[in-house]
Protein backbone atom coordinates (compact mmCIF):
# COMPACT_ATOMS: atom_id res chain seq x y z
CA UNK A 1 0.00 0.00 0.00
CA UNK A 2 2.42 2.03 0.63
CA UNK A 3 4.33 1.79 -2.73
CA UNK A 4 0.85 2.03 -4.08
CA UNK A 5 0.52 5.62 -2.80
CA UNK A 6 4.31 6.61 -3.64
CA UNK A 7 3.32 6.05 -7.00
CA UNK A 8 0.10 7.66 -6.89
CA UNK A 9 1.15 10.65 -5.17
CA UNK A 10 4.19 10.73 -8.16
CA UNK A 11 1.27 10.79 -10.99
CA UNK A 12 -0.71 13.63 -8.91
CA UNK A 13 2.27 16.09 -9.12
CA UNK A 14 2.16 15.33 -12.88
CA UNK A 15 -1.91 15.92 -13.17
CA UNK A 16 -1.43 19.44 -11.39
CA UNK A 17 0.95 20.89 -14.17
CA UNK A 18 -1.69 19.01 -16.83
CA UNK A 19 0.97 16.49 -17.18
CA UNK A 20 -0.07 12.76 -18.50
CA UNK A 21 2.20 10.00 -16.79
CA UNK A 22 4.19 8.12 -19.63
CA UNK A 23 6.87 5.41 -17.52
CA UNK A 24 7.79 4.79 -14.41
CA UNK A 25 11.55 3.77 -12.56
CA UNK A 26 12.75 3.34 -9.31
CA UNK A 27 15.06 2.68 -6.56
CA UNK A 28 13.92 -0.35 -4.12
CA UNK A 29 15.59 0.36 -0.80
CA UNK A 30 15.34 -2.97 2.03
CA UNK A 31 17.31 -5.06 4.22
CA UNK A 32 18.46 -8.46 3.74
CA UNK A 33 15.99 -10.00 1.43
CA UNK A 34 17.47 -13.80 2.50
CA UNK A 35 15.27 -13.15 5.65
CA UNK A 36 11.38 -14.19 5.16
CA UNK A 37 9.70 -10.78 6.27
CA UNK A 38 12.56 -8.64 4.25
CA UNK A 39 11.64 -10.82 1.19
CA UNK A 40 8.07 -10.41 2.05
CA UNK A 41 8.48 -6.55 1.95
CA UNK A 42 10.15 -6.34 -1.13
CA UNK A 43 7.81 -9.06 -2.49
CA UNK A 44 4.57 -7.38 -1.84
CA UNK A 45 6.30 -3.38 -3.05
CA UNK A 46 6.79 -5.38 -6.63
CA UNK A 47 3.45 -5.76 -6.26
CA UNK A 48 2.38 -2.96 -5.76
CA UNK A 49 4.11 -1.41 -8.33
CA UNK A 50 2.72 -3.36 -10.66
CA UNK A 51 -0.86 -2.08 -9.69
CA UNK A 52 -0.31 1.33 -9.58
CA UNK A 53 1.45 1.06 -13.14
CA UNK A 54 -1.26 -1.44 -14.51
CA UNK A 55 -3.71 1.09 -13.11
CA UNK A 56 -2.33 3.99 -14.96
CA UNK A 57 -1.32 2.31 -17.98
CA UNK A 58 2.31 2.98 -17.98
CA UNK A 59 5.42 0.57 -18.42
CA UNK A 60 8.32 0.20 -15.82
CA UNK A 61 11.40 1.97 -17.84
CA UNK A 62 13.96 1.28 -15.76
CA UNK A 63 15.17 0.80 -12.20
CA UNK A 64 17.07 -0.84 -9.91
CA UNK A 65 17.56 -2.19 -5.80
CA UNK A 66 19.51 -1.36 -2.96
CA UNK A 67 19.91 -4.69 -0.72
CA UNK A 68 21.11 -5.98 2.53
CA UNK A 69 20.71 -2.57 4.15
CA UNK A 70 20.76 -3.15 7.77
CA UNK A 71 23.05 -2.01 11.08
CA UNK A 72 23.17 -3.08 14.12
CA UNK A 73 19.43 -1.87 15.41
CA UNK A 74 18.24 -4.12 12.34
CA UNK A 75 17.01 -3.37 8.75
CA UNK A 76 15.88 -0.24 7.20
CA UNK A 77 12.06 0.67 7.34
CA UNK A 78 11.06 -0.59 3.82
CA UNK A 79 11.63 2.24 1.21
CA UNK A 80 10.65 2.05 -2.58
CA UNK A 81 11.23 5.50 -4.43
CA UNK A 82 10.30 6.12 -7.40
CA UNK A 83 10.36 8.42 -10.29
CA UNK A 84 7.67 9.59 -13.14
CA UNK A 85 7.93 11.28 -16.24
CA UNK A 86 5.25 12.98 -18.16
CA UNK A 87 4.09 14.57 -21.08
CA UNK A 88 2.57 18.13 -21.60
CA UNK A 89 1.02 19.21 -24.60
CA UNK A 90 1.31 22.60 -24.41
CA UNK A 91 4.23 23.86 -21.98
CA UNK A 92 2.87 27.23 -22.18
CA UNK A 93 -0.15 26.18 -20.23
CA UNK A 94 1.55 24.27 -17.50
CA UNK A 95 -0.35 24.45 -14.56
CA UNK A 96 0.34 26.41 -11.33
CA UNK A 97 1.11 25.19 -7.78
CA UNK A 98 0.82 27.94 -6.15
CA UNK A 99 -2.27 30.47 -6.13
CA UNK A 100 -2.68 33.04 -8.65
CA UNK A 101 -4.65 35.80 -7.74
CA UNK A 102 -6.50 37.11 -4.91
CA UNK A 103 -9.75 36.45 -4.55
CA UNK A 104 -10.15 33.41 -6.01
CA UNK A 105 -11.90 30.99 -4.49
CA UNK A 106 -10.25 27.82 -3.06
CA UNK A 107 -11.49 23.86 -3.25
CA UNK A 108 -10.90 20.50 -1.91
CA UNK A 109 -11.38 17.91 -5.15
CA UNK A 110 -11.60 14.19 -5.56
CA UNK A 111 -12.58 11.29 -2.60
CA UNK A 112 -10.40 12.14 0.16
CA UNK A 113 -10.11 10.19 3.39
CA UNK A 114 -7.00 11.28 5.56
CA UNK A 115 -5.67 9.34 8.13
CA UNK A 116 -3.04 9.75 10.71
CA UNK A 117 -2.05 6.31 10.42
CA UNK A 118 1.23 6.03 8.49
CA UNK A 119 1.56 9.91 8.14
CA UNK A 120 4.20 12.89 9.14
CA UNK A 121 2.56 13.69 12.06
CA UNK A 122 2.43 10.00 13.67
CA UNK A 123 6.14 9.98 12.47
CA UNK A 124 6.85 13.04 13.96
CA UNK A 125 5.14 12.56 17.34
CA UNK A 126 6.72 9.26 18.25
CA UNK A 127 3.75 7.04 17.38
CA UNK A 128 4.60 3.50 16.47
CA UNK A 129 4.07 2.56 12.89
CA UNK A 130 0.96 1.20 12.15
CA UNK A 131 0.86 -2.40 11.22
CA UNK A 132 -1.44 -1.72 8.27
CA UNK A 133 -1.85 1.81 6.36
CA UNK A 134 -5.16 2.65 4.93
CA UNK A 135 -6.85 0.93 1.82
CA UNK A 136 -6.42 3.06 -1.43
CA UNK A 137 -9.24 2.75 -4.13
CA UNK A 138 -6.75 3.15 -7.00
CA UNK A 139 -9.18 3.31 -9.86
CA UNK A 140 -10.76 6.15 -7.65
CA UNK A 141 -7.71 8.48 -7.35
CA UNK A 142 -6.70 7.97 -11.36
CA UNK A 143 -10.00 9.10 -12.13
CA UNK A 144 -9.62 12.20 -9.72
CA UNK A 145 -6.02 12.78 -11.25
CA UNK A 146 -7.42 12.66 -15.00
CA UNK A 147 -9.97 14.98 -13.79
CA UNK A 148 -7.29 17.50 -12.83
CA UNK A 149 -5.13 16.95 -15.58
CA UNK A 150 -7.81 17.82 -17.76
CA UNK A 151 -9.07 20.96 -16.28
CA UNK A 152 -5.47 22.04 -16.00
CA UNK A 153 -5.28 21.96 -19.81
CA UNK A 154 -8.52 23.55 -20.51
CA UNK A 155 -7.39 26.19 -18.06
CA UNK A 156 -10.65 26.02 -16.44
CA UNK A 157 -8.17 25.93 -13.00
CA UNK A 158 -6.18 28.78 -11.63
CA UNK A 159 -3.90 26.23 -10.11
CA UNK A 160 -3.52 22.69 -8.82
CA UNK A 161 -1.89 21.31 -5.84
CA UNK A 162 -2.05 17.47 -4.29
CA UNK A 163 -1.92 16.57 -0.58
CA UNK A 164 0.56 14.41 0.41
CA UNK A 165 3.34 14.43 2.97
CA UNK A 166 1.98 16.84 6.00
CA UNK A 167 -1.51 16.46 4.62
CA UNK A 168 -3.90 19.55 4.27
CA UNK A 169 -2.34 22.14 6.12
CA UNK A 170 0.90 21.28 4.47
CA UNK A 171 -0.30 21.43 1.02
CA UNK A 172 -2.12 25.08 1.45
CA UNK A 173 1.15 26.14 3.57
CA UNK A 174 3.01 25.06 0.20
CA UNK A 175 0.52 26.91 -2.10
CA UNK A 176 1.04 30.24 -0.30
CA UNK A 177 4.59 30.21 -0.21
CA UNK A 178 4.91 29.06 -3.82
CA UNK A 179 2.69 32.20 -4.53
CA UNK A 180 3.42 34.66 -2.21
CA UNK A 181 -0.13 35.08 -1.25
CA UNK A 182 -2.34 33.71 1.82
CA UNK A 183 -5.52 32.24 2.47
CA UNK A 184 -8.62 31.81 4.73
CA UNK A 185 -10.25 28.15 4.94
CA UNK A 186 -12.99 27.07 6.89
CA UNK A 187 -13.59 23.28 7.06
CA UNK A 188 -16.83 22.07 8.23
CA UNK A 189 -17.69 22.17 12.08
CA UNK A 190 -18.09 18.07 12.20
CA UNK A 191 -14.34 17.46 11.56
CA UNK A 192 -11.80 15.91 13.42
CA UNK A 193 -8.69 19.01 13.14
CA UNK A 194 -6.03 16.91 13.28
CA UNK A 195 -7.04 14.26 10.87
CA UNK A 196 -8.72 16.75 8.57
CA UNK A 197 -5.50 18.94 8.47
CA UNK A 198 -2.32 16.58 9.08
CA UNK A 199 -3.89 13.41 7.95
CA UNK A 200 -2.68 11.69 4.99
CA UNK A 201 -4.01 9.83 1.99
CA UNK A 202 -3.99 9.61 -1.99
CA UNK A 203 -6.30 10.97 -3.99
CA UNK A 204 -6.97 15.04 -2.64
CA UNK A 205 -6.09 18.23 -4.36
CA UNK A 206 -6.25 21.76 -3.77
CA UNK A 207 -7.54 24.03 -6.53
CA UNK A 208 -8.36 27.73 -6.98
CA UNK A 209 -10.04 29.34 -9.85
CA UNK A 210 -13.10 31.49 -10.52
CA UNK A 211 -16.51 30.76 -7.65
CA UNK A 212 -18.88 30.14 -11.02
CA UNK A 213 -16.38 27.92 -13.02
CA UNK A 214 -15.36 25.64 -9.58
CA UNK A 215 -19.38 25.36 -8.74
CA UNK A 216 -19.71 24.20 -12.76
CA UNK A 217 -16.87 22.17 -12.22
CA UNK A 218 -18.70 20.49 -8.84
CA UNK A 219 -21.29 18.79 -11.33
CA UNK A 220 -19.08 16.17 -12.55
CA UNK A 221 -16.49 15.63 -9.52
CA UNK A 222 -16.81 15.74 -5.85
CA UNK A 223 -15.54 19.33 -5.24
CA UNK A 224 -16.08 21.30 -1.38
CA UNK A 225 -15.37 25.15 -1.82
CA UNK A 226 -13.60 26.09 1.43
CA UNK A 227 -12.35 29.49 1.24
CA UNK A 228 -10.24 32.31 -0.74
CA UNK A 229 -7.07 33.44 -1.45
CA UNK A 230 -6.40 36.28 0.35
CA UNK A 231 -4.21 38.43 2.68
CA UNK A 232 -0.58 37.90 3.91
CA UNK A 233 -0.89 35.22 6.14
CA UNK A 234 -2.20 31.31 6.07
CA UNK A 235 -5.87 30.69 7.92
CA UNK A 236 -7.53 27.58 8.62
CA UNK A 237 -10.11 26.74 10.92
CA UNK A 238 -11.19 23.26 11.12
CA UNK A 239 -13.78 22.50 13.71
CA UNK A 240 -12.51 24.29 17.18
CA UNK A 241 -9.03 24.70 15.92
CA UNK A 242 -7.52 27.53 14.39
CA UNK A 243 -4.47 28.38 13.03
CA UNK A 244 -3.24 31.54 11.81
CA UNK A 245 0.66 31.80 10.44
CA UNK A 246 1.89 34.95 8.55
CA UNK A 247 4.15 34.20 5.45
CA UNK A 248 6.73 35.54 6.82
CA UNK A 249 6.64 32.67 9.62
CA UNK A 250 5.85 30.10 6.72
CA UNK A 251 9.14 31.24 4.97
CA UNK A 252 11.19 31.11 7.98
CA UNK A 253 10.34 27.54 8.67
CA UNK A 254 10.38 26.31 5.52
CA UNK A 255 13.83 27.60 4.95
CA UNK A 256 15.01 26.26 8.26
CA UNK A 257 17.16 23.14 6.54
CA UNK A 258 19.05 25.85 4.30
CA UNK A 259 19.80 27.80 6.97
CA UNK A 260 21.86 25.50 9.10
CA UNK A 261 24.35 25.49 6.11
CA UNK A 262 24.58 29.34 6.04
Amino acid sequence: RGTVEAVLECAANLACVGAEPLGLTNCLNFGNPEKPHIAWQLTESVRGLGDACRALAIPVVGGNVSLYNEGADGPIYPTPVVGLVGELPDVHRAGRLGFRAEGDRIALVGVFAPEIRGSELARLGGTELPTALPECDIARVCQTQQWVRDAVRRGALASAHDIAEGGLATALAECCLASGLGAEVVLADTVKPLRALFGEASGGFVVTGDDSELRALAEHIQLQIVGSVSGNQLTIVAGEARIELSLDLLREAHGALGALFD
